[in-house]
This record gives C-alpha cells, sequence and structure tokens, in this order.
C-alpha cells in the first residue's frame, strides 16, 4: 500500500494546480467581414453627405448666376405676373422737374384695371401694329395730378418677341388707348419700346374736365418751346412724357439681374447709377408702403 504524503500549503504562495484567472467579461472577438461593413458604411455616409453639400452649393451658385442678356429679356416679359402690381404701376409717382418750366409733379393712382389679353385692351390698330410680336398681356391704369385738373391712362404691353423684333416697333407706334375716359378727349401721349424688355410703355394724357380734342398729339410736340393750344400751356405733354419714362425706369430696375454682393439695390423708376456720379432722386417719394395688391387674374 502506497500512502501518500499530503501537500502543505505555503501561506501567500500561489496554488499551482489554479486555472489562471479570467476577465469577468471577455470580450466577444470581431469578425474582420463585420469590421469591413461596418468601415464601409461610415465612408459610403460621409460620401453621401459631402455630395449632398456640394450640390446644394451649386444649385445656389446657379441660381445666383447672371442669366445671358437674351434670356434675362425673355424672362422680363413675365413680369406682368411675377411682379407685385404696386412695383410695376405704383400708387404714386414723383416727377421732380417734370413739368412746365422744371416745376415739380406728383402723380397718384386713381384707376386700374384687371390684366387683360390684347383684344380686349388694345385697339385695331395696336393689334395690327404689334402683331409681329405676339402679344401676352396688357396691364392699365390711369393716374391723375395733384391738382386734379388732368388724367394720365397708362398701360404695358407684354410680348414673348426678341429684342430685334421688339426694335422694329419704334417709329410706328400710333397714339395709345385710353383706359379711365374716351378716345375723344385724348390731347397728348408717348409710348416707348425698352431696352431691357419685351414690353410697350405708355401714357396718354387728357383733362380732367372730359373736354373733347381735337386729336391727341405726340407728347414731344406739345412739350416744346413754341407749342401752342390749351393743351400744351397745361402741361398736358409734359405729364405723358414724364409719367411713360418713370413707369419705363421701374419696368428697367425690375428686369435688371440681381445685384453683385455689395453694390447698392436698384430702385424702381430710378435711372442707373453713374460711376462717382451723386445718388438720383428716388422716382418716389418715401411713404408708408402700401399693402401689396395683386393684378386681377
Amino acid at each position: 500500500m502506497t500512502t501518500t504524503t499530503p501537500r502543505t500549503t505555503i501561506p501567500g504562495e500561489p496554488d499551482p494546480w489554479s486555472p489562471p484567472p479570467q476577465p469577468a467579461h471577455a470580450p466577444p472577438r470581431r469578425h474582420p467581414g463585420r469590421v469591413a461593413a461596418a468601415t464601409l458604411c461610415v465612408v459610403l455616409g460621409g460620401g453621401l453627405v459631402g455630395g449632398a453639400a456640394v450640390t446644394t452649393w451649386a444649385e445656389h451658385r446657379a441660381a445666383n448666376r447672371p442669366l445671358p442678356a437674351d434670356a434675362a429679356y425673355r424672362k422680363a416679359g413675365s413680369l406682368w405676373r411675377a411682379a407685385p402690381v404696386d412695383s410695376l404701376l405704383p400708387p404714386v409717382l414723383a416727377g421732380p422737374s417734370a413739368g412746365p418750366g422744371g416745376a415739380d409733379r406728383t402723380w397718384t393712382r386713381i384707376a386700374l384695371a384687371p390684366d387683360a389679353d390684347c383684344p380686349t385692351a388694345l385697339p385695331a390698330d395696336w393689334q395690327a401694329t404689334v402683331a409681329a410680336t405676339g402679344c401676352t398681356r396688357v396691364l392699365r391704369a390711369t393716374y391723375t395730378d395733384a391738382t386734379r385738373s388732368s388724367l394720365i391712362a397708362v398701360g404695358m404691353v407684354f410680348t414673348p418677341a426678341d429684342e430685334p423684333t421688339m426694335n422694329a416697333l419704334k417709329g410706328r407706334l400710333t397714339a395709345p388707348p385710353a383706359y379711365g375716359f374716351a378716345d375723344n378727349q385724348r390731347a397728348a401721349w408717348a409710348a416707348s419700346v425698352h431696352t431691357e424688355a419685351p414690353v410697350v410703355v405708355y401714357a396718354v394724357s387728357a383733362f380732367a374736365d372730359g373736354r373733347p380734342q381735337d386729336a391727341p398729339r405726340p407728347a414731344e410736340d406739345l412739350v416744346k418751346k413754341d407749342a401752342t393750344g390749351a393743351a400744351a400751356q397745361a402741361g398736358l405733354g409734359h405729364e405723358a412724357k414724364a409719367i411713360a419714362a418713370r413707369l419705363g425706369d421701374g419696368l428697367a430696375a425690375l428686369a435688371a439681374p440681381p445685384a453683385t454682393p455689395g453694390a447698392p439695390p436698384a430702385t424702381p423708376g430710378a435711372p442707373p447709377a453713374t460711376p462717382g456720379a451723386p445718388p438720383a432722386t428716388p422716382a418716389t417719394p418715401p411713404a408708408t408702403p402700401a399693402p401689396k395688391a395683386e393684378v386681377a387674374r
């Protein structure tokens, strides 16, 4: 019989038979495929976010890039529906030095017609004249001076034509129609084709008391120093010429491309600023902004 002597444990000495200590929660082994998939997702997500940022930047840059001249010209033909009516036909117009002898003038809008198609708003002779350009829409209004002794009917004829076709109208326009008074009351008229938009702007003046006239005369004739007759002496030629010019300037400002960063914004109704020149006088006096009106569709 074999006798085994039990081993005496010495305090402080590790037990040679004890298994090596193990951590309470050993981390699981990472599978190489899962690591690669997670890395790929991070890379793809970053690419998508970066691509979206680049796309947004490109769209912003494209939206703020000035249009080519021909595209901007065609786009201006839609201002009749894209711009507020009060910016096209302001409730109040100021005319510094616009009257006879350099007198100041102020005109107030007293009537505003719904936008109309061309057969409704234009007489036969004007329809024939603008037939080559086409005609999209006509805006009309009536103004009166501060003394309410004169009436000035105005209009804007919008077309889809290009600039050469519009330029062909110059010198062919006759006395425009009157909105707000009869045709036989027309005294003076002015009409122009602007280079910034495919639009004809016109104005025709009359006496507010309704007295008939022999025939409407071009405003340029009635503003001459040697012009005679009641209409010339009353300044009706000045009224038609000045209002047509101010509405045309306002239209040009609305049709102009967006200002470059840091440049002062254009004022509707004011001519473009000349470097080194003093600031131009606004076409309309400072006033409490009128509620935005929409042209009736």
